[in-house]
């Protein structure tokens, strides 16, 4: 499978982090990059630094690797048959650790899918959000009819990192399952396989 310049320029951005996290045998364990790590000697970081565990590293790297590798590792984390234990608890613990977007923004959101003002499809529309997360925020909101709902508001510009971060998911499923000998037992996990990227109008 090729890949799209954005995505080659993604994968490098992966491996950066990777290597930030002091998770240089990841990489270099690889098939393409596996006769060049005798090259680990030379990472004078190495040389230096002192590493937290082996879980935390993998958790922490994943939460900087955005919404999606943070939904991945939360699935991941309950295939306790795939991973020791200590990576499996310190992946449950990934949580999505976002400030909200502002409410007026929200409700601009939500009456571009609309087409129509908020006042004419709620009674009231409270842009203060119930929570915030990675992906999306939910609003309170009341319809016309007096019921009470929750109006679920997907991040600015989130749509396009979403798929761009699945199109590497496949690229990854695959590697991983040429490549590690349980790669093919993830295949029931495989969230990312039936899931395709919210729409614009997925609010409520």
């Amino acid at each position: 499978m090729l890949l799209r310049p954005g995505q080659a320029l993604r994968l490098v951005y992966i491996s950066w982090v990777l290597v930030r996290h002091g998770l240089d045998d990841l990489i270099l364990a690889t098939h393409l990059f596996r006769p060049l790590r005798f090259l680990r000697v030379f990472m004078w970081w190495n040389w230096f630094r002192r590493h937290a565990p082996r879980g935390e590293r993998i958790r922490r790297a994943l939460e900087d690797l955005g919404p999606i590798f943070v939904k991945f590792g939360q699935i991941l984390s309950t295939r306790r048959d795939l991973l020791p234990d200590d990576i499996a608890l310190e992946l449950a613990r990934l949580q999505d650790r976002v400030p909200p977007f502002p409410g007026a923004q929200a409700r601009a959101i939500v009456e571009k899918a609309y087409r129509q003002s908020t006042d004419d499809v709620f009674a009231a529309f409270d842009e203060t959000p119930m929570a915030s997360a990675s992906i999306a925020q939910v609003h309170a909101a009341r319809l016309q009819d007096g019921r009470e709902v929750v109006v679920k508001v997907l991040r600015p510009d989130i749509a396009p990192v979403i798929r761009r971060d699945i199109s590497l998911m496949y690229i990854i499923a695959e590697k991983m399952e040429q490549f590690w000998a349980d790669g093919r037992r993830l295949r029931r996990a495989r969230w990312w396989r039936s899931s395709s990227a919210p729409s614009s109008t997925n609010w409520t």
